[in-house]
């Protein structure tokens, strides 16, 4: 199937992947532009995963003052090379996570840096709570999972939802940009100050 200049670049228009991968995109897919976008999308994912292992020695540090100087954020993100940390889209992205981050309040960059006996602590509370409600241990079990999985997407950066995009998390966000910025991005950690607290 012949595949038109035309269609190869309103598909790069519409997900800002490379035109040979465009191109690729919609010879396997027949010329379906839906599909070609799911295509990318995993294939994306798959580069993503690819980049992970990437040692990240550059990036930056970001300071975020709220207006009022009653809250602050100190965020380091890294990336693979200096020309990246120095990129506007790069910044940007940096910019729009201390903003989360004094917005939402996470604890922490992933679940897996929250304490086990934070966690611990946490379903001990939603057991009680349910036990309370009289329960029974197999149902127990599913609620006090379910009031844990809210807990970790409230309290874990990775898991919230955008707050400029609430239909994506932050997890989605940096697989996003990962993908178009070409290098691997580590979050790796934040300092959230409230005056008061």
């Amino acid at each position: 199937m012949s595949i038109s200049a035309a269609d190869v670049k309103n598909l790069r228009e519409k997900t800002g992947a490379g035109m040979m991968d465009c191109k690729r995109a919609l010879q396997e897919t027949n010329g379906d532009m839906d599909k070609a976008i799911d295509y990318l999308r995993k294939k994306g994912i798959e580069k993503v995963e690819k980049k992970a292992g990437r040692q990240t020695k550059e990036g930056i540090v970001q300071a975020y003052i709220h207006p009022g100087s009653r809250l602050g954020v100190l965020l380091e993100v890294n990336c693979e090379t200096d020309f990246v940390a120095r990129n506007d889209e790069f910044q940007s992205f940096v910019k729009d996570l201390a903003m989360q981050i004094a917005a939402a309040k996470p604890l922490v960059v992933k679940r897996e840096d929250l304490p086990q006996e934070v966690v611990d602590k946490e379903k001990e509370i939603y057991l009680g709570q349910v036990k309370e409600q009289g329960k029974p241990d197999h149902i127990a079990e599913k609620i006090v999972a379910g009031k844990l999985e809210k807990y970790f997407q409230e309290a874990c950066l990775m898991e919230q939802s955008f707050v400029k995009d609430p239909n994506k998390t932050i997890q989605e966000l940096l697989t996003e940009k990962i993908t178009t910025i070409g290098e691997n991005i580590v979050i790796k950690r934040f300092v959230r100050y409230e005056l008061g607290e």
